[in-house]
């Protein structure tokens, strides 16, 4: 017989929506917030000429900037204040959580609880810190050397003062950038840095959507390419919900217990495992790697002779590592399976987990706790992370084999920004509907402890 818990669940409906006041000011609150990333990713950094920027930037398309821009709503292309975005600060999650894992100071760190994760925080926000400002400098003193070599001045008055002041503001963009997350997690609905990510993905699409009604008006592109992009994107997006919400469930049991009518009782609980495990880390650490080359290359083309020595071997890494090469797709495939292995083991440490049931009474059914109870989840997460990995590298290459079979710049539909905007989506209407059921909560509370009273 179903409780009462679940006949709410299941008759929870947006109906109720009208009547959550908190939901409502936390969802407005969130669409403020976007609302100003949004504005702030059109304000341009002092000292700089956004109209030679177009110009600039298109001629370094296909590298790991066009990555950056898309994660960042086409703010590196317009060079604004947030033009660095959140990527600095993911950069530094990443590394801080690699290092807690790696560096015993830092593991003891984790295992401290609430403390501990406040002090790696700040050992991220550091590291943030750090990063954009080595990130910042480089990004000014390159937009002064590409745009003197091809003729075209960017910067009004390059100089010392330029670098400074475009430092500054890179930093100080992406830390309030940072402080807009935190308070969209904690005034708002969902997790604030995935929404600033998903929030500059999504502002694509009008120009994805206009770029294609203009292929399509001149002749460039047929409606049968059109059809088959939407049922990819469509399938693709069908894919990712069906994965990233499917498990490995290992059941749990812990010993028998009394209860309070005498009878012994065992109690039994489940550990998921996700095929996923990963998440999204590896193809952007695949594609980042890929790609840093070509845009070396790009940036260094100009003031080398194509009969040279390394302007041969420029052209030649140009050649094979184009968007749809086939070298770059097989080495875009391994990288993802190799990340996807690497990350999994780094995030998920199977003999802690094991010492943790253990300490808790809890064994898997069959399997001695201790050392036998590692090497078994050992020994299922590799077989699911193989599974988690093919996913991945399907997701991800087979958009970018359609993108380079039909000439279409359309990063707003790769695998990355796919598995980006579906997840996010998916944690964010997943809140909402807990909001819901906890305001269904409250009103059933409220009556019962009205009938009490009248009894």
């Amino acid at each position: 017989m179903a409780s009462r818990a679940d006949n709410i669940a299941s008759s929870l409906s947006l109906a109720n929506f009208s009547k959550a006041t908190e939901l409502k000011n936390r969802i407005w609150f969130t669409i403020g917030a976007l609302i100003v990333f949004r504005f702030l990713s059109f304000v341009p950094l002092p000292g700089v000429n956004p109209l030679i920027l177009e110009s600039l930037y298109s001629k370094t398309q296909g590298g790991i900037l066009d990555l950056f821009n898309t994660f960042s709503g086409g703010s590196l292309s317009r060079m604004s204040l947030i033009a660095l975005g959140v990527m600095p600060y993911i950069t530094a999650s990443i590394v801080v959580q690699l290092a807690a894992s790696l560096h015993p100071a830092l593991m003891a760190l984790k295992k401290e609880g609430e403390a501990g994760r406040k002090k790696l925080n700040q050992y991220t926000r550091y590291g943030t810190v750090g990063l954009c400002a080595l990130q910042g400098y480089f990004l000014a003193v390159s937009l002064e050397a590409y745009g003197a070599s091809s003729g075209l001045q960017a910067v009004v008055d390059p100089g010392v003062m330029f670098r400074v002041g475009a430092v500054i503001s890179l930093v100080g963009g992406t830390m309030f950038l940072l402080w807009l997350g935190e308070q969209i997690t904690s005034r708002g609905i969902g997790n604030g840095v995935s929404l600033i990510i998903m929030a500059g993905i999504v502002a694509q699409m009008p120009t994805f959507a206009s770029n294609l009604g203009q292929a399509y008006s001149a002749g460039d592109t047929g409606s049968v390419l059109i059809i088959s992009l939407i049922a990819l994107i469509i399938a693709m997006i069908l894919l990712i919900c069906f994965f990233e919400r499917a498990t490995r469930r290992l059941l749990i049991q812990y010993p028998k217990r009394a209860t309070q009518r005498g009878m012994m009782q065992a109690d039994r609980s489940h550990l998921p495992l996700k095929l996923n495990t990963a998440g999204v880390i590896p193809p952007i650490f695949a594609s980042s790697l890929l790609l840093l080359p070509l845009t070396i290359t790009q940036f260094a083309g100009n003031s080398l002779s194509p009969e040279s020595t390394m302007g041969k071997v420029v052209v030649s890494l140009n050649q094979y590592l184009g968007h749809g090469k086939p070298l770059y797709m097989l080495l875009y495939a391994a990288g993802i399976v190799f990340f996807s292995f690497f990350y999994t083991a780094v995030v998920f440490n199977p003999e802690e987990t094991a010492d943790n049931l253990k300490k808790n009474g809890g064994f898997i059914p069959g399997i001695r706790p201790g050392a036998r109870t590692a090497e078994y989840l050992d020994y299922v997460l590799t077989r699911v992370t193989v599974i988690g990995a093919i996913y991945l590298t399907i997701v991800c290459t087979v958009p970018e084999y359609f993108l380079s079979m039909t000439g279409l710049p359309l990063l707003f539909m790769g695998g990355t920004s796919l598995l980006i905007v579906v997840n996010v989506t998916v944690d964010t209407i997943t809140q909402i509907q807990s909001h819901l059921l906890a305001h269904q909560y409250g009103d059933l509370i409220k009556k019962a402890k009205l009938k009490g009273r009248l009894r």
